[in-house]
């Protein structure tokens, strides 16, 4: 498995409040998770994970940010705040606290959103920070394209650095194969996973990216080793 564990730093800006809040938030409620039993737990997602076939009958909008914060697993929460840690605090001290606030949740919203329109009729609740978190990519790329990230390899226990560009060029690239892949009569190969929700925070990133980038001035500076 691939894992961004690092990046260049923006130089002063805003402190990174938000993503730092988002990430201990995240954590907080899986660790709440993981003491339910498997019927509370089962129960808990009904309730707090979205379902497409539920928000488009007028009901349960509000789990439309309840389900940002719940994870499926260990991995699935692990991987998603090290992409938040990674890559959310730089677009946060460029944009500052309230934007970046507003742009996360919109983010996520704009991903939910998608993933309904390509899953109307399902009763599967969609959980995780994902939507939000692929919003943040779509920016970055924008915003840093030369920034340089650095991967660590699990199989070869080892790491290397890449521009944002090549690594979240890729990823997008995964995203969209997997989801036109979705929309398949042989969805079991796809994982469960939200495809369209990724897609669909990104290209919403990728737009108000191009915004931030025109109106707030970026300076890097390389601090990955």
């Amino acid at each position: 498995m691939i894992f961004p564990i690092g990046d260049d730093q923006v130089k002063g800006g805003s402190f990174p409040f938000w993503s730092y809040l988002f990430i201990g938030v995240n954590v907080l409620v899986f660790l709440f998770e993981v003491t339910l039993s498997q019927s509370d737990l089962h129960r808990f997602v009904m309730d707090y994970g979205a379902i497409p076939k539920e928000i488009l009958n007028g009901e349960d909008y509000e789990t439309l940010v309840s389900s940002m914060f719940l994870h499926g697993g260990w991995m699935h929460l692990i991987g998603n705040m090290l992409f938040l840690w990674v890559f959310g605090d730089n677009i946060e001290a460029v944009i500052g606290n309230v934007r970046y606030f507003l742009f996360y949740m919109f983010g996520g919203f704009a991903a939910s959103a998608t993933h309904i329109f390509f899953n109307m009729g399902d009763v599967i609740p969609s959980v995780g920070a994902s939507g939000a978190i692929s919003a943040l990519l779509g920016a970055y790329l924008v915003m840093f394209p030369k920034s340089k990230i650095k991967i660590f390899v699990a199989y070869f226990f080892s790491s290397f650095k890449v521009t944002a560009l090549y690594f979240l060029g890729f990823w997008i690239i995964q995203q969209l194969i997997s989801g036109f892949i979705s929309l398949g009569p042989d969805t079991a190969q796809t994982g469960g996973v939200a495809w369209w929700a990724h897609i669909g925070g990104f290209v919403f990133g990728l737009v108000l990216g191009f915004y931030f980038r025109q109106r707030y001035p970026v300076q890097l500076e390389e601090s990955v080793q």
